[in-house]
């Protein structure tokens, strides 16, 4: 009997040996860690301030456009549609955490049970002789109350390490709506400098359409005064009639940049409030780039491809933990009796503790295929994690050198206006006494038209130059 008893044990020990071998068995992983190193300055002149800490509201001075970002924060649907992500991801944290918890459910029940005359246990029941009172109740109820348990331990942390990836995952939500706002900032800054460019380019219109209404009124005169033909004065109507044309073509774009507005901040079209007189006087911020390293802490999209990355490894730990064998413990109490009257007594009294241990031995392919997808796309996000930081040291690379190139262009597109501003007037003296003909006045406005249109563009840019240099340091989301 002794033996027959240790031949047991060591079939049991030998089972659970056999378990935690086979569990152990595992892939090899290939790690990948990203490389988070970049240049120590942008430029040669080393810069220790940040314009991108900067707020928003310190940033942007204009009070209109100020207000349009505040109403945009508030009722953009994009923005709160992501909102709604991080309070998905943050449940995500809770149902994870309740997994490596016990579960603990009350149960009540009733039931009733009549055997068959001519089945097995139906015909125990009545050939086996029981003194009269004491036989069994026919039908049989059934009533049962009590507590029921079951918990998997979580010695290999796989439901642990579920956990802590769905916090990174739900830092990194954060993080995504933090570079949604940055973006919805520069966007409505970008379309708001666009539109008040728009306004000027619409007034400067309306200026050379007076001086060329004006000069065809000379042409006309002349043409009275047999100094010129009617092939000039048509040319001049011409003339007329396509900067004309361009008034309402503009006036359209102006239309579709306030409804791109509107979208933004959530509202139906309306007129977008501004004050385009200060365009042309605006001057662009002094922007201070930092240090490149201030990119990792500031820029939402670089912190959340970070702790996407972290996410993932921690599920290569949850998938490779699957590999290891499981410990489950089940337990209940509570009552059982087949009459109300008897459901509370002592002897009625039920309980049941019972622990298990399981692990994959054949066809664990499905296993394998799971952690081999984690460890790829731990990979694949260490790649995107380095991808997200050369990208956003680019964009700041760039924008630096595009307002020093744009300052040096401003300047020189302002002596052009004014050369061609006063072309403009000696070409109509000139052509007055007949000392020049009328295609040399024409080229004259068209060109001085052009420049001041160029030179409406090139502030625009200056202006959202300053706006995207702003937004590529992380600038925005404070």
């Amino acid at each position: 009997m002794k033996t027959t008893k240790n031949w047991k044990y060591s079939c049991i020990a030998g089972t659970l040996i056999l378990l935690s071998v086979a569990g152990c068995k595992t892939p090899g992983l290939a790690e990948k860690n990203a490389n988070t190193k970049v240049p120590e300055q942008y430029t040669a002149v080393q810069d220790t301030v940040n314009s991108g800490k900067m707020s928003w509201k310190t940033y942007f001075k204009d009070a209109n456009l100020q207000a349009l970002i505040d109403e945009a924060l508030k009722n953009n649907q994009e923005l709160n549609i992501t909102m709604q992500e991080i309070e998905i991801s943050k449940n995500e944290i809770k149902a994870r955490k309740g997994e490596y918890l016990p579960f603990v459910n009350a149960k009540a029940g009733a039931a009733v049970d009549k055997k068959a005359r001519y089945t097995n246990i139906g015909a125990m029941e009545a050939t086996t002789e029981i003194s009269p009172g004491e036989e069994m109740p026919e039908p049989l109820n059934d009533f049962n109350l009590g507590l029921y348990a079951n918990w998997e331990l979580d010695i290999w942390k796989k439901l642990r390490n579920a956990k802590k990836s769905a916090v990174s995952r739900y830092l990194s939500s954060v993080e995504g709506k933090n570079f949604m706002v940055t973006n919805l900032v520069s966007e409505i800054a970008n379309s708001y400098y666009e539109l008040l460019a728009l306004d000027n380019q619409l007034e400067i219109v309306n200026q050379n359409i007076a001086i060329q209404s004006n000069a065809l009124e000379i042409v006309k005169w002349q043409k009275d005064a047999a100094r010129t033909t009617e092939l000039a004065v048509k040319k001049f109507e011409a003339e007329v009639f396509k900067t004309k044309s361009l008034q309402f073509d503009i006036q359209q774009q102006i239309v579709e940049t306030e409804n791109r507005i509107n979208f933004l901040v959530g509202r139906f079209p309306q007129p977008v409030e501004r004050n385009s007189g200060t365009f042309t006087e605006s001057l662009p911020n002094v922007v201070h780039t930092g240090l490149p390293s201030d990119l990792l802490a500031n820029r939402p999209d670089i912190k959340q491809a970070e702790y996407e990355l972290a996410a993932t490894k921690l599920d290569v730990k949850s998938a490779k933990a699957r590999f290891y064998p499981s410990v489950g413990i089940s337990a209940g109490i509570g009552y059982q009796a087949f009459n109300p009257e008897y459901l509370f007594k002592p002897k009625s009294l039920l309980y049941s503790l019972a622990g298990d241990l399981m692990a994959p031995l054949i066809n664990r392919n499905a296993i394998k295929a799971s952690y081999n997808t984690a460890n790829a796309k731990q990979i694949q996000a260490a790649y995107n994690y380095e991808q997200t930081i050369l990208k956003a040291y680019i964009e700041v690379s760039n924008q630096v050198s595009k307002i020093s190139n744009l300052e040096k262009s401003y300047a020189l597109r302002s002596q052009q206006v004014e050369a061609l501003n006063n072309s403009v007037n000696i070409s109509n003296d000139l052509f007055r006494s007949a000392r020049a003909d009328y295609m040399e006045v024409l080229l004259t406005q068209r060109d001085a038209l052009e420049s001041k249109f160029d030179l409406v563009e090139t502030k625009m840019q200056q202006l959202n130059a300053m706006v995207n240099i702003y937004r590529a340091l992380g600038g925005g989301w404070q």
